[in-house]
């Protein structure tokens, strides 16, 4: 018998020796148990996640997790409206530490209310005072390329580059008491070179040509650089002049007169061919009544 249980042990060692390990007296069986639950743990974990990720890639929690043209656009809703506040740029300040809007936001919003069957107008809202040359051009563009009729409403301010980008529309809106236009355009900052030579301070420019440093706030600006700076604001104020006169229908010496950089109310606005129709939110809705032959229910 001795003899037969010492071969059943030389058979273990040479063939099973895992086996003969975790059967022998020596094994820690709590470090064993302990380890093989930290294992189950990861592997559910994993497990669970590898779930997540396949029913969020999955074609139908696409479509959940992504805003589709019913959940933007109830089935009351016939009118898009979309917002242009604070500064106009291309992509906005995603800490939210400024009030923003962005063109590609907007640009987004009219190309989604083009798709959807149950929107029959563009509704357009804005209050600012500028931003950027681009940012102006690509909303303007994109309301121009609407097939559905669109309307802009300026409130407190539509101002320079958010003007601009008002024009692409069939018919601008604004109070009396609004502030239109500012056609121009402007690269205007604070030069502290004064102020950092009184503090003992030195600028040291190392740039590989003699503009790279131009509107450094640290030095004074040379004759050179504001002359490159304003051959491109001219440019700029040219293409914003000849913008609003195609956009508008005005004679674009009109427009070059009234570019001076300077606003004006919306009576005024109104008289000059800047605006369409003097009016708020309620003389909106029966204008875009009228349009769609419905009554309007805006969801923004």
């Amino acid at each position: 018998m001795q003899e037969q249980q010492d071969d059943s042990n030389k058979i273990t060692s040479k063939y099973f020796p895992t086996l003969k390990k975790l059967f022998s007296t020596k094994f820690n069986l709590r470090k064993f148990f302990k380890n093989l639950f930290i294992i189950i743990l990861v592997l559910t974990v994993i497990s669970f996640w590898c779930e997540q990720i396949w029913l969020y890639t999955s074609d139908d929690a696409w479509e959940d997790n992504n805003y589709t043209n019913e959940e933007n656009h109830p089935e009351s809703c016939n009118v898009s409206g979309i917002l242009l506040c604070g500064e106009l740029v291309t992509f906005a300040d995603e800490d939210g530490k400024y009030l923003q809007t962005s063109s590609e936001d907007i640009v987004y919003s009219i190309e989604e209310a083009e798709m959807d069957d149950k929107i029959k107008a563009i509704f357009l809202e804005v209050d600012s005072y500028g931003g950027g040359p681009v940012a102006d051009e690509e909303v303007a563009n994109a309301l121009k390329r609407a097939t559905k009729p669109t309307v802009v409403l300026i409130r407190t301010a539509g101002l320079s580059s958010a003007y601009y980008a008002s024009t692409g529309a069939d018919v601008i809106f604004a109070s009396q008491d609004s502030d239109v236009g500012s056609i121009g355009v402007t690269m205007s900052y604070i030069d502290n070179s004064k102020q950092n030579k009184a503090e003992g301070l030195t600028f040291n420019s190392i740039s590989s040509g003699i503009y790279k440093d131009i509107t450094n706030t640290d030095k004074p600006l040379t004759y050179g650089e504001k002359e490159l700076l304003m051959r491109d604001i001219k440019i700029m104020n040219e293409n914003f002049i000849e913008a609003v006169a195609e956009n508008r229908n005005l004679d674009i010496d009109k427009v070059r007169a009234m570019a001076d950089g300077s606003s004006m109310l919306g009576k005024m606005a109104l008289e000059n061919g800047l605006i369409d129709k003097i009016g708020g939110m309620y003389e909106v809705e029966d204008y875009l009544k009228e349009k769609i032959g419905e009554e309007i229910q805006i969801c923004w």
